[in-house]
């Protein structure tokens, strides 16, 4: 299946967001928004093909609000993330490294929600990817709640201290609220 064969029409915006909750109950409606505004947006949703936690939140709120949702999940983790049972399309693939070139490429934005290791690296694997001109698609990361201060200011130290350049800072931005997150991407798409 390629980006055409992607369910419904409309740009396809890839969310990275954790397999858990988190501890704070504004994560969960944080990714219930963002996924009810991919579709207003009349866009898609593309994501990493589980059910459990934030990835399930907001794969259900994209397909209850109407639009097409697609997965892409590596075949050892679905007896961990189970796909959703109905309303998406489900690409199982070999390992997770095919899992992100197959979300990068079917992607035409990037949100990024609260999660774990697997949400750090994929945003770090499309910043990186932007910065050295593979993609110069939008990355917006949504800063619930702060929880994100940590990591915006370990990229500003990493341009501070000579690692990356301050070019490297306008690849991706955060915002405050799904709102805002979605605000941003109406003017990209």
């Amino acid at each position: 299946m390629d980006k055409a064969d992607t369910p419904k029409n409309g740009p396809a915006i890839c969310v990275f967001c954790g397999s858990s909750f988190g501890t704070d109950p504004a994560f969960g409606e944080a990714a219930q928004a963002i996924g009810a505004g991919i579709a207003r947006l009349g866009a898609r949703m593309v994501f990493g093909g589980g059910s459990p936690g934030l990835m399930g939140v907001t794969a259900r709120a994209a397909r209850e609000a109407g639009t097409g949702v697609l997965g892409i999940l590596p075949d050892f983790l679905r007896a961990v993330e189970p796909p959703l049972t109905q309303g998406e399309i489900t690409e199982i693939v070999p390992d997770l490294f095919v899992r992100k070139q197959q979300l990068i490429a079917r992607s035409d934005a990037f949100v990024v929600l609260p999660g774990g290791l697997g949400t750090f690296d994929e945003f770090f694997e499309v910043l990186t990817a932007a910065q050295l001109g593979v993609h110069a698609k939008p990355i917006v990361v949504v800063n619930v709640n702060g929880y994100f201060d940590a990591l915006d200011a370990l990229l500003r130290d990493t341009v501070r201290m000579g690692f990356a350049s301050q070019t490297a800072l306008a690849l991706y931005t955060l915002a405050d609220s799904a709102e805002a997150a979605l605000s941003f991407l109406k003017t990209r798409l």
